[in-house]
Formats: C-alpha cells, structure tokens, sequence
C-alpha cells in the first residue's frame, strides 16, 4: 500500500502570496499570522473540479474574487457520482474506487483550480470526499468505501499534496451526520491523515460539514466540539426560510470550550424553498441575505452564500437535479451573490475582534419575519432590522459620550445619515422605509473613533 500511494505522490511546493489562516487569540474569529482578522465569505461550488473546465472554473473564481468571496467550498470525490462519472477531462479520481489508489490526472485539474484560486485571493474549502462514500444514507450514489485504515491513507495523501497550499482550509463531513460511533471515527482517522499529511495538527485548519440537526445538537459541535482536530464549529441551517439561525448560532457560540462558528450551507439562492418549489417558490436574493445578516450578527465568524444553480454547476446539458432555473455561468450574477459584500465591507469597516452578539441592546428582537438583531464592539453599534421596523436602542454599552449614527442598505450599501447627539440611555430609530424586502442596518459610533463608512 505504501508503495501505491508513494507511486501517486508528487511534490507539491510552490510559492504563496496567500496567508496561512489560524483561529485568534479570542478563539471567536480567524486571522493571518499577521493578526488582520479574515471575514468568511463563502460560496458553495461542490461540483467545481468535477463538472467544469479550467476555462469555466478560471471564469467561475474571477466572478468570484470581483464580488467578494474569500472561500470556495467545494469537493474532491464529488456528489453527483463523483467517483465514477468523469470530470471535464474524462478522468476519474480513483483507481478501482479504491481511495488509497489516487488517479493523479484527476487530481492535476483539482491541482490547477487551487493554484488559480490562490492566485485570485481566494481560500478553498476543501472537502476531501462528500460523506454518501462513508454513509451513503436514501439518496447519493456513493458508494461507501471509507473505512477507518482507508479513512486515514486517503487524509495523510491529500494533506501531503496540499501541504504547502496556504490557501487550503479542510471541510469534513460532506452532507452527512455520523450514525455510529465507527462514522465518527472513520471522520476522526481522515483529519488526523490529514494533519500527519500537512506536518501537525497546527498546520491543518479544520472543521465539519453535517447536514441540518436540532438546535441543541449544534451542528459539527454535536460530535467533535472537544476534538483537538476541529478548529471552528459549521452548521448546516437548510434551506427552509424559517429556521431561527441565530439562536442555533448563539447555542454553539456559548459552548465551552469556545470555539468559532459559521453557517456553512444556508437557503440557496434560486433555491426551492424547503425543496418545494410548488407551494413555497423558490427562493430570493432577500431570503439569502437576511440570513447572512442574522448569522453574523448573531455571532458567526462570516458566512457562506449558496445558489442552487451553482452548487451543481448546471448546464442545459446536464440533468437538472430539483429543476434549477438557470446555467450556472448565467447564476453567478443573481443579485444576491453580489449584495454579501456589503455585510463584509461593513463588518471590515470596525474592529473586529472585539465584535460580541448582544440582544440586550434592543428592547424587542419581534418574530422570525421582521427580526432585529444586533451586535457590537467597544465603541460602535450595529442593528438589522429585517423589514425595516423601528426599534429602540440600548446605548449604555459602548464607549463615547457624542454618537453618530448612520442608516445602511443592506441591498446596495448606500449610507444614509441618521443624525449625531448625546448618548442616552435610550434612543429610538426608525429606518428609511419598512416592508417586506425592506432591510436596514443602523449604524451607531463613538464619534471620538472618527471611523470612516464602508466604502462601497
């Protein structure tokens, strides 16, 4: 065995102007080794080295890196029968199926995708193997051929080819939930590979990809919140509109030890809503985007925007899976991929290590529909209102005894002015216009700070 694996094993060392990710001091965000704090604005392209050309995939991240993405999620033994329908080139990732039989033409093209990502600025979340090859449960072609030995041969073979790869951050899981204790350790065998692949544990940032669970089962944190192995903890919240993410945030963000959280797999753009396209519809650039406000507000490190023309790469050649409306090369442009910038640009725009979740700065959050959520650092403030309610705020939190305070459009990140005065105990705020559809951030300051606006 070691023989086949070392016959497929290249060396892999090329420059990187791309930095190495590792979780803060806080254990709340990640951040460079130079300390700049990394917003998490992802995009779901599980098919990307299994369904698109390099040509196609080259134009796919361009699109990408020009709206804003900084994380590329996608998968190196794909979904859709990835282990036995070919990539664009006609090549197969495995020999026989066999994971410590890697097809090193397979892996070139995944190889040339990674480079050019990096290239663009952009980190790839990479998933080494969709989990229907562990557990291929009632729908997923599979077929299982992880065990636990495999399990660890595949992961060391995938880390050593990455090692040098600064732009890598490892995704387990794939869409299932562990059944038993031997899923949860076929999982554990594949990180520690991975982490003997890349030189340590320390080397490999990593986390869990599951599908929806309840609330008090908390995503990833539900099997391996206490692994050394999982640095930050992913939900998959699904893709129904009402879900309450932010209380399935906050129950994983008070958990100790702490650790940070994103949402990995919301409600996808162009999506059926609870995969009932006749009664629901499908689903809009609105629904994506007051989920991501209310994830990160709620506590999240960033969030991953998905669309379901995207995931799948589809193509009028392809067999549609849930009938998608649109090609993905005509997808990438709905107008919700290209609104998330503006939660990043705000985010970017105020300290953000220091960024906490705190409800008690409103005095009523209302219901899922026209949600208020808030959040804070030491010296500014920010709310979404979800339909453009008023609210009241509780100012007493944040340093400064003058406050700014300036309306945000979530839709196009114009900034308008909402006055300055004397901090109080309690102001109200009544956004520009309320409706359905009709968000709006307020944005509160320490005018001492003299922050400047996000820049649109």
């Amino acid at each position: 065995m070691k023989k086949t694996i070392a016959s497929v094993l290249l060396s892999f060392i090329i420059g990187s102007s791309i930095a190495q990710l590792r979780v803060s001091e806080n254990q709340r965000y990640l951040q460079a080794a130079d300390g700049k704090p990394f917003f998490w604005l992802g995009d779901t392209a599980w098919e990307l080295f299994h369904r698109l050309t390099r040509e196609e995939a080259e134009k796919y991240l361009t699109n990408r890196a020009d709206k804003g993405f900084t994380v590329i999620q996608a998968v190196a033994l794909a979904e859709l029968d990835g282990l036995r329908d070919p990539n664009a080139y006609g090549e197969v990732p495995l020999q026989n199926e066999d994971p410590t039989m890697p097809n090193e033409a397979y892996f070139q093209h995944v190889d040339f995708i990674i480079r050019k990502a990096e290239q663009l600025g952009l980190y790839i979340g990479l998933l080494p193997t969709w989990g229907d090859k562990v557990f291929k449960s009632t729908w997923g072609k599979g077929p299982e051929i992880f065990n636990i030995d495999n399990a660890w041969v595949y992961g060391k073979w995938i880390g050593t080819r990455y090692k040098n790869q600064k732009n890598i951050i490892w995704i387990l899981g794939g869409d299932r939930n562990p059944r038993n204790e031997n899923d949860v350790a076929i999982w554990r065998a594949m990180a520690d590979g991975i982490a003997e692949g890349v030189g340590g544990h320390d080397r490999a940032l990593m986390t869990f990809h599951p599908q929806p669970n309840s609330l008090e089962e908390g995503g990833s944190s539900r099997w391996f919140h206490n692994d050394a192995w999982l640095d930050f903890n992913m939900f998959q919240t699904g893709h129904c509109r009402e879900n309450n993410v932010w209380d399935r945030i906050q129950h994983v963000y008070n958990l100790k030890p702490v650790k940070p959280v994103v949402d990995g797999e919301p409600l996808y753009e162009d999506h059926p809503v609870c995969f009932n396209a006749k009664d629901l519809g499908t689903s809009s650039a609105y629904d994506v985007r007051k989920l991501a406000w209310f994830d990160v507000f709620a506590g999240a490190f960033g969030h991953t925007y998905g669309c379901h023309d995207i995931w799948q790469m589809y193509a009028p050649h392809r067999e549609p899976i849930n009938g998608p409306h649109f090609p993905w090369y005509v997808a990438i442009d709905l107008p919700g991929a290209g609104q998330l910038k503006y939660l990043r640009q705000l985010i970017e725009a105020r300290p953000v290590l220091d960024r906490v979740p705190d409800q008690s700065l409103i005095t009523d959050a209302l219901n899922a529909n026209d949600r208020i959520q808030a959040t804070r650092g030491k010296d500014y403030i920010m709310v979404y209102s979800a339909q453009g309610k008023k609210f009241i705020v509780n100012t007493g939190k944040i340093s400064g005894n003058i406050l700014a305070a300036h309306w945000y459009n979530p839709r196009n990140g114009d900034i308008k002015e909402a006055g300055k005065s004397a901090k109080k105990s309690q102001m109200e705020f009544t956004p520009p216009t309320s409706g359905y559809g009709h968000d709006w951030v307020l944005i509160i300051d320490d005018v001492s700070r003299n922050y400047e606006l996000p820049k649109k």
